[in-house]
């Protein structure tokens, strides 16, 4: 508990903004699925024959996971990209339903004879309506609503992923970290979010009920509506486009570098720069950068030719760059000079294991797979699954035989994974601090099979148009980071537990030829 706090306490301005993300991401799409909500559900409520059709709709939409809806946004012209507008799109989706179902309950809760009353007397449809059912029915709408924020703050911190902010950043940075601490000073603040808004509109609930309604009531209601409206307010109001966002990757190296690029460029050309690091993978930060979600990120060669643009892969690097170069330029982005390492996958297995059974390199590995030798089990991150360069083609090339399909796990657990004894085998970077830190051996690729993956930022070009000095700012930092020093740096944060900006200011600081930080 005291790390947590001294990490809330020397991070208090980037917490009370990401805890201000939050709220606006939950208000805002809210607010939305409350306007879409509430007359669906009063229709649905009156026209039982139009009611199944809505409520299947919504329930197919809430039956979606999170992660795939976001997958399914981005590219549409409209509702999608990377950022705030795709995660508003996709909260709003999965708050429309609860709210959808207490204002059909509670429209449909209002008795029949209550109704039959107030039409004896003359009122009109709309005056039932405003005067008998909407009172009658508000509380259990506030229920649907209680519901429909607690799920938003839930799923508000997946929309990290997607580069929008908010607590979520804390999650996958510490998840990026292993680091306890970090995922907890994004976990406990958006529990706690939970609890008081469930608090909150469950009182809220209870003074909507008309028999226990009082002039101080109407006050709490008309509060928390201000509230709302003053998220929406502020939502829109503060979503000015910095001069430059800087994206990355979900994993140690990739946040690393997504802060290099950004504080160089804030050093040398004093524009604004807004980062949306941790983005869920190649295919993310990728689509982000044709959006206009981001203008510029690390990627590496070898994943753009073969998980882009699915060319074969190749281990010539100077072929590989200008080819990548070429299929970049058709899509108006521009690859930048090379930072100076090749960060290619590495095979890893515990360093006791690579003793006790003579591995040396992949092939040794597939030979004792072949024989029987040990029952290895296999787990790798999605992308290394799916990929045309990744353990469909290793197994291919080396006839690896796993004793059960491999798991698929998060790539930055798989290293503990295998230290901890949970699997065997994996596929790491070459550049990962916690081979060293956790005791492992990486295995030579003595077929050579996997091709070259130099790193190298890659640019909207319109960016590097309208700021060529921010094409200049990275030029300098042509070459200038070897495979030791970027091993160096995910250690540190990896096993330091160091923040990645403080490691990145640190190799700036180092490096020399650049300005000291504004």
């Amino acid at each position: 508990m005291s790390e947590l706090l001294a990490f809330i306490a020397s991070h208090r301005a980037e917490m009370a903004t990401r805890i201000g993300e939050h709220v606006v991401l939950v208000a805002v799409s809210t607010a939305i699925a409350a306007a879409l909500g509430i007359p669906l559900g009063i229709v649905a409520a009156r026209r039982p024959s139009i009611a199944k059709p809505i409520v299947a709709l919504v329930n197919l939409a809430q039956t979606i996971p999170s992660l795939a809806l976001f997958g399914f946004l981005i590219p549409l012209p409209l509702f999608g990209g990377i950022g705030t507008r795709t995660a508003l799109v996709a909260l709003t989706v999965y708050a429309v339903l609860p709210i959808l179902r207490g204002t059909i309950s509670g429209i449909q809760g209002v008795p029949a004879a209550v109704v039959e009353c107030a039409v004896a007397m003359g009122l009109t449809t709309r005056q039932v309506l405003r005067q008998v059912e909407w009172p009658l029915a508000l509380p259990a709408i506030v229920s649907g609503l209680r519901v429909a924020v607690v799920i938003g703050v839930g799923t508000a911190t997946i929309a990290s992923a997607i580069g929008a902010g908010g607590l979520g950043d804390y999650i996958f940075r510490g998840l990026a970290m292993v680091d306890r601490t970090v995922i907890f000073a994004g976990a406990l603040p958006a529990a706690l979010l939970a609890l008081l808004a469930d608090g909150a509109l469950a009182s809220a609930a209870r003074l909507a009920d008309p028999r226990r309604r009082s002039r101080r009531g109407v006050v709490v209601l008309a509060a928390l509506v201000l509230i709302v409206l003053a998220g929406a307010w502020w939502g829109t109001a503060s979503t000015r486009r910095a001069d430059v966002i800087v994206g990355s990757k979900n994993f140690t190296e990739q946040v690393v570098l997504g802060e290099l690029l950004a504080q160089a460029i804030e050093r040398q050309t004093g524009l604004t720069v807004e980062r949306r690091l941790n983005l869920g993978g190649t295919a993310i930060a990728h689509e982000a950068l044709l959006s206009e979600g981001i203008d510029v990120y690390v990627e590496y060669t070898g994943t753009a030719l073969t998980a882009i643009f699915n060319d074969p892969p190749s281990t010539d690097s100077t072929a590989v760059l200008a080819r990548v170069r070429d299929r970049y330029a058709a899509l108006g982005l521009t690859l930048l000079p090379r930072l100076g390492f090749n960060n290619t996958f590495a095979i890893l297995v515990r360093r006791d294991d690579a003793q006790k059974y003579g591995l040396k390199t992949v092939s040794d590995l597939a030979k004792s797979s072949r024989e029987n030798a040990r029952p290895w089990r296999a787990g790798f991150g999605y992308e290394f699954l799916e990929r045309p360069d990744g353990f469909k083609g290793l197994s291919a090339a080396y006839g690896l035989q796993f004793a059960d399909a491999p798991r698929v796990m998060d790539l930055n657990l798989i290293y503990r994974a295998v230290a901890a004894g949970e699997i065997d085998v994996t596929a790491g970077d070459a550049t990962s601090g916690l081979i060293d830190a956790l005791g492992l051996v990486v295995l030579d690729d003595d077929r050579r099979y996997f091709p070259v993956y130099d790193a190298a930022p890659v640019a909207r070009a319109a960016l590097l148009l309208k700021h060529p000095q921010v094409a200049e700012a990275l030029r300098a930092l042509d070459g200038r980071i070897p495979a030791a020093e970027m091993r160096k740096m995910n250690r540190a944060v990896d096993e330091g537990k160091q923040d990645p900006a403080e490691v990145a200011r640190g190799f700036l600081d180092r490096l020399g030829g650049l300005p000291q930080e504004r």
